[in-house]
């Protein structure tokens, strides 16, 4: 299982990464709300792949997060009928290179544990399914 997880994640890592960094141009061209919550700690990349909320959140910036969310979820389905694997399973790979590599030093992120953190300069323990 762990040999064919990790050549899963070989297979996915160029379009997953096109596919991050796509998720982030859209992050914050989505909107001003977005770009100052990710700011203020208030939205955070999860390990799922996707944009979550800490605590609450007016329904205009639910909105944006979840209209974000729904492009993302697209992309992920295209790649992952390109690639015969899951949704879940390139959403997760996004989710593993974006902690690994975008989320910026004083940003919120989630794990899969549920548990808010804020990003320091030292780098993100990675749920152990990223290991590849």
């Amino acid at each position: 299982m762990t040999h064919q997880r990790n050549r899963l994640l070989t297979a996915l890592t160029a379009g997953a990464l096109v596919l991050g960094l796509a998720g982030a141009a859209y992050a914050q061209a989505a909107g001003s709300l977005v770009s100052t919550a990710l700011a203020d700690g208030d939205v955070g990349e999860q390990a799922d792949g996707y944009l979550g909320i800490k605590g609450t959140a007016s329904a205009a910036l639910r909105g944006e997060v979840d209209a974000i969310n729904i492009k993302r979820r697209a992309a992920y389905t295209q790649l992952a009928a390109q690639r015969g694997v899951t949704v879940k399973d390139v959403a997760a790979t996004v989710g593993c290179q974006t902690l690994a590599t975008r989320v910026a030093a004083g940003r919120a992120y989630q794990l899969p544990d549920g548990v808010w953190r804020v990003k320091s300069a030292a780098p993100i323990t990675l749920p152990a399914y990223c290991a590849g």
